[in-house]
């Protein structure tokens, strides 16, 4: 049985970018269950009472199995090591996250790991990646997935879609990474801390 999960972000009793976890849950329903009927997750969490930035976890197959509340704190992120793989595939949020945790294994001294296939940057174990170039802010144009944030900032213009290979890293100056849970521009670094 496939399965699935949205990361929802929770903070002063709302929930965040709402229509795009709608979206990205029922396309990956129909993906999966052409037959399966619009969900909206509004219906299922309750952001009531959660002041503090909370991280709901919702798992979900052709219908919703369980939705889960959790205090959030950003874990801090100040160095990166890029780790090649070429047969990852995470183009659906899956609740099995054993490749990416495989792939976070071999960070080594660093806090986390860039993942890097067919020699193009993609994502982090945790976050999509936008990276400075003195101008504008590009994110990878190959992410292992699109997030939903990701695909907020796309929308919003602030972001611009970029293929980035690994040895281009030099062509910018800071690397920030957000998801769901972290708001762009809250964990930032620089891409000297990009460990080969």
């Amino acid at each position: 049985m496939y399965r699935f999960i949205e990361t929802l972000c929770i903070e002063n009793g709302e929930l965040k970018n709402v229509e795009y976890h709608n979206r990205r849950m029922n396309e990956t329903r129909r993906f999966f269950w052409n037959d399966s009927p619009l969900l909206d997750v509004r219906n299922f969490v309750n952001p009531e009472g959660y002041e503090e930035r909370t991280r709901c976890r919702l798992v979900y197959g052709y219908e919703i199995e369980s939705v889960e509340y959790f205090p959030y704190t950003i874990r801090p992120v100040s160095s990166l090591k890029l780790i090649q793989d070429e047969t990852i595939d995470y183009r659906f949020k899956w609740a099995d996250r054993s490749v990416l945790d495989r792939l976070f294994a071999q960070r080594e001294q660093a806090d986390d790991v860039l993942i890097v296939r067919h020699g193009f940057l993609t994502d982090t174990s945790i976050a999509n990646i936008a990276l400075w170039n003195g101008r504008e802010w590009h994110t990878p144009s190959s992410p292992l997935l699109n997030g939903t944030h990701r695909q907020r900032l796309l929308n919003e213009g602030l972001v611009t879609e970029y293929p980035i290979k690994a040895g281009q890293l030099a062509d910018y100056t800071h690397i920030r990474l957000f998801n769901a849970m972290i708001e762009f521009g809250e964990l930032e670094l620089s891409v000297e801390n990009v460990l080969e």
